[in-house]
């Protein structure tokens, strides 16, 4: 498996602390069967000062201790890139950093409100030759109030990617709701850990695939892990790669939404995708 989401990278931001940590969170990956992850340190103005150069130089002296410590894990380079307005430049210059060097990148839009014109900013990706990968879209908060936004960008191009922690309830009822319609309705593209540490945050791809399986299908959850991811990493053409497909159900099941508040709602019906008549698969576990 690959993981093209990780905060592994030690001292940078707010995953791993330290290079131990860091070292065992490598151990967890080989250990569940991950080859190869990317350093994804946030890149975010006021917080995160980081930028391309020092990610890169992060990462080739993380992966010698790696191989010091004899752990078959390759490391890429990468970047949690935070929305800004001079963003197609700053990829441009080097300062913010697409996935391994092709051209596919990670865009993290702010969490607790939706940016005026975030639409804009990734059609202007898409128009400059760039795939922007829309990061855990199931965690907004504002996803509820602006789906359509969400809908609109996985029509057009832009990709998908979910943590596996959400699909296991690590973020909650709702985030996992959200996880498992966007798995249910055909928009992900990618399963990644966003890995911090080895407790809280830690690499799940294994168990987060497994969860994917169990809706999507084995076929599909391989697809989220390995063939897409794989196919990033070569740089190959969005059209050349395959597409999330819908899930098909046999067995209609009613399908109840939690509300903010965590009660339920009434069932969802007429869901974008159309599975089963209009009626989207959900049970909350």
């Amino acid at each position: 498996m690959i993981d093209l989401h990780s905060h592994i990278l030690p001292g940078i931001d707010d995953g791993a602390p330290t290079l131990d940590v860091a070292l065992d969170m490598a151990r967890h990956y080989t250990h569940q069967g991950v080859t190869h992850v990317a350093c994804t340190p946030h890149i975010l103005p006021g917080v995160y000062h980081n930028t391309g150069p020092d990610i890169r130089l992060r990462v080739a002296t993380l992966q010698h201790h790696l191989d010091e410590a004899g752990i078959a894990l390759r490391l890429l380079t990468g970047a949690d890139n935070h929305m800004v307005g001079n963003f197609t430049a700053s990829l441009g210059n080097g300062h913010l950093l697409t996935l391994a060097d092709t051209a596919f990148v990670l865009v993290e839009p702010p969490h607790q409100v939706a940016p005026a014109r975030v639409e804009d900013l990734f059609f202007a990706l898409l128009i400059a030759g760039y795939t922007p990968i829309l990061t855990h879209p199931e965690r907004l908060t504002w996803i509820e109030q602006k789906y359509p936004i969400i809908e609109r960008l996985a029509e057009r191009g832009v990709w998908m990617q979910i943590t596996a922690g959400s699909l296991r309830s690590v973020f909650g009822r709702r985030p996992r709701y959200w996880a498992e319609r966007m798995l249910s309705e055909g928009r992900v593209h990618i399963l990644a850990s966003d890995a911090h540490n080895v407790t809280s945050r830690r690499p799940d791809l294994a168990e987060g695939r497994d969860a994917a399986a169990s809706i999507v299908g084995a076929s599909e959850a391989h697809n989220l892990v390995v063939t897409r991811p794989s196919a990033v990493l070569s740089n190959m053409h969005p059209k050349d790669i395959p597409s999330p497909g819908m899930l098909h159900v046999a067995n209609q099941r009613c399908v109840q939404e939690y509300a903010s508040d965590g009660q339920k709602t009434q069932p969802v019906g007429n869901v974008s995708g159309g599975l089963f008549g209009g009626r989207l698969l959900r049970i909350f576990r």
